[in-house]
């Protein structure tokens, strides 16, 4: 092809097919790769190639590729649902929950099977990749019931950070909230995301998670959402994710 003009914010091709809703930017990789997408009529398969998606007209397979609508929920995820778009082991998954939006919706991070409580899903891939990044910090509070009555030492090894598996987790806040018999009600505020990682640092002080919910993305709460519900998240809700500062552009959202 010849020289593309450089007519305003260019992005990945892979990344614009993605972001349309048409599929997942690795299967858009695949499509660019089988010829089956044109920029302005003409065939690419150049992978990495940059378009401007107000200037450039896309396609797949002849259709046209419209930036998609770009959707926010906050659902509180029940126990017993996995936290994926498909399981083979045929278990109910989250977005069998969301029955009124046609948007493919994917869950930013996971939560285990008994884990309940805060799940953002959106369709915006960037948003997802943010809140995920260590570099940004946007921490996640638990509320973990464990067994037994863990010592203020033991509370605050996990505080200061312990060893899991090789590495020292990031320091963490904790306070007790209620007393139980043979039980006690912790709050838990981490702002990293390894796979069952709170119940793992409760494991290794000896005092195993019998039930855990995730409460809070920063400042975004679950309110008063029941098990099961879902609301759709603004723009000031998206703020509180980020304690007040979203690190990237939003358009066409809600205030």
């Amino acid at each position: 092809m010849s020289a593309q003009k450089q007519t305003g914010s260019l992005y990945r091709l892979q990344k614009i097919i993605a972001s349309s809703g048409v599929c997942s930017r690795r299967e858009a990789e695949s499509l660019i790769a089988e010829g089956r997408v044109q920029v302005n009529g003409q065939t690419v398969i150049q992978m990495g190639y940059k378009v401007d998606p107000l200037c450039d007209t896309i396609t797949v397979d002849g259709n046209p590729v419209k930036e998609e609508q770009k959707i926010y929920i906050l659902l509180n995820k029940p126990r017993g649902y996995v936290t994926t778009l498909s399981d083979p082991q045929g278990r109910p998954i989250v977005s069998d929950l969301i029955k009124d939006i046609d948007a493919r919706l994917f869950p930013v991070g996971r939560l285990d099977l008994d884990t309940e409580g805060a799940l953002l899903m959106t369709n915006d891939g960037e948003l997802g990749n943010y809140i995920l990044h260590p570099k940004y910090e946007v921490k996640k509070t638990y509320v973990a019931t464990v067994t037994g009555k863990p010592s203020g030492s033991s509370l605050q090894n996990l505080s200061s950070g312990i060893l899991l598996e090789g590495r020292k987790t990031a320091p963490a806040r904790l306070r007790i909230l209620k007393q139980l018999k043979g039980k006690t009600r912790i709050e838990i505020i981490i702002h990293e995301g390894k796979k069952r990682q709170v119940r793992k640092m409760f494991q290794a002080i000896g005092h195993p998670v019998a039930h855990l919910k995730r409460t809070a993305y920063g400042q975004l709460t679950l309110g008063a959402l029941a098990p099961g519900e879902y609301r759709t998240l603004s723009l000031r809700d998206l703020k509180k994710i980020f304690s007040g500062k979203i690190p990237f552009t939003i358009k066409n959202i809600p205030a």
